[in-house]
This record gives structure tokens, C-alpha cells and sequence, in this order.
């Protein structure tokens, strides 16, 4: 399937998407709070995002039943929002999608919950990082699979590994789509597959595990974790690609 070419007022369409989820994102992570349950952030996203016009996408998708995924410390994507409590020096993932106009945003990051520890906030801050060295290194005319290998080596040179089996991804009027971007290579020649090319339109998202990549999806089918058990990170920018270079979407 070929990956589409977008104009530049679809790009402004997914643009506005993504603010709305950037706003929403902005909006939470200044007003999380110890003591808050899981399904009352996803409320609080909610009710902020469709005040500014969107519909939460991710209701309903596949079957997900809420309109923020909650990913709590080990949780690493996906996870459901809860009556679990929020304390004092927990990590915790916001990953929302919005549709406006039959046009799609998505975006995520990981917040601290009051003080955290120091090996949290490096954990946090690989997979911001390398969601950044990544949209930097984007050129027109590189392999996809170089990009993957790009965000590869940065995540491995901190001293994490990243997740297996889950990959950034294509988004326009459907919320995924191709180009299917990993955040590692199964392959030595990244000199193979689809190129990038100027009015693509892709999620980037880095999702950063400790010890061991391989997930393991917990019991209510939907929460990922890392086989280690330890605590993890994620971050994610829609990115379109406007005069050679990587231009973020989903940002105030």
C-alpha cells in the first residue's frame, strides 16, 4: 500500500488534530495530581478535549472503552484508565488521539507525579530525547528502516532498550496506517524499503523499556509491560515531512 502525499491544507487539517491533543496533553500534565484516579485524568482529558471541537478517537477504537490511555509505571502503552490511585513519585504515560473533521491527531508523553526518582526521570527523558534526535535526523530522501535504526542506536546508547512489536505508525483520515515505523531494525540493511518523502505524515513514538524489549500484554488484553517488570516510558509526535525536514504536528 502506497504511503500518502499529503497537500498542504490536509496538513493543516492534521495539524489542528494534533494541537487539540497537544492542548489536551498540556492541559493534564498541569493538572494531574497525587490522589487523582486513573479514571479521573481520563475524564479530565476527555472533557478538555472535546471542548476544543475533537472527538476522543481512541474511544471505542478497537475496542478500547476510554478516551486517554493511562499507562502507569510498568504499564508502558495502552493502559486502561482505573480507580487506581495516584501517589507520590509515580511515572505516569498520556496517550490520546483526536479526529476533527474526519482528520486525525495523536501524541503522548510521560509525566511525573510529584517528586520523582532520578532513575525515573532519565527513564523519562530517553524517550523524549530520542522522540526529539529523531524528528531531527529526518531528511526527504532517507529510509524509513535508517529512521527506525537512528532512533535504535540513540535509545541502546543511553542504556535502555526499546519495545518490541508495537512501532510508530501513519496517520490522516484513518488514525493508523502505513508506514508502520519500528523503534529498532530486524534487518543490517536499512538501505531497503520505502523512502520519505515530502507531505508524508507519520507518528513517531519511542517506547522505552529497561532490561528486556519483549512485551507482555496483561490480562485485560489491553496493558503492555516489559518482560523484566520494570518501569517504563513513551513519548510521540505527529510529524509531517515540509521542505525536506520533519515538522511537528501535534504541539501548542
Amino acid at each position: 500500500m502506497a504511503i500518502p502525499l499529503r497537500k498542504s491544507n490536509e496538513i493543516a487539517k492534521l495539524r489542528t488534530a494534533g494541537e487539540a491533543v497537544a492542548k489536551t496533553l498540556e492541559y493534564l500534565q498541569h493538572n494531574v495530581k497525587p490522589g487523582m484516579t486513573l479514571l479521573e485524568v481520563d475524564a479530565m482529558g476527555e472533557e478538555f478535549l472535546r471542548s476544543l471541537g475533537a472527538r476522543p478517537a481512541f474511544k471505542g477504537l478497537y475496542g478500547f472503552p476510554n478516551a486517554v490511555c493511562t499507562s502507569l509505571n510498568e504499564v508502558i502503552i495502552h493502559g486502561i484508565p482505573s480507580e487506581t490511585v495516584l501517589k507520590e513519585g509515580d511515572i505516569l504515560g498520556l496517550d490520546i488521539g483526536s479526529e476533527i473533521d474526519g482528520w486525525y491527531g495523536d501524541a503522548a508523553i510521560t509525566m511525573p507525579i510529584g517528586k520523582i526518582s532520578k532513575e525515573d526521570e532519565e527513564l523519562i527523558a530517553c524517550s523524549k530525547d530520542a522522540l526529539y534526535h529523531a524528528i531531527d535526523v529526518i531528511k526527504e530522501g532517507m529510509r524509513f528502516k535508517e529512521l527506525s535504526k537512528a532512533i535504535e542506536d540513540f535509545i541502546r546508547g543511553r542504556g535502555y532498550v526499546p519495545l518490541v512489536r508495537f512501532c510508530g505508525h501513519g496517520i490522516g483520515k484513518k488514525p493508523h496506517g502505513e508506514p508502520e515505523i519500528p523503534n529498532y531494525v530486524e534487518t543490517p540493511n536499512v538501505k531497503a524499503g520505502p523512502k520519505i518523502k515530502n507531505g508524508m505524515v507519520f507518528c513517531l513514538e519511542p517506547m522505552i523499556c529497561q532490561k528486556d524489549e519483549n512485551p507482555v500484554i496483561l490480562e485485560n488484553d489491553w496493558d503492555v509491560v516489559s518482560k523484566d517488570g520494570l518501569r517504563t516510558s513513551h513519548y510521540e509526535h505527529t510529524v509531517a515531512v515540509v521542505d525536506g525536514k520533519a515538522v511537528i504536528l501535534s504541539k501548542v
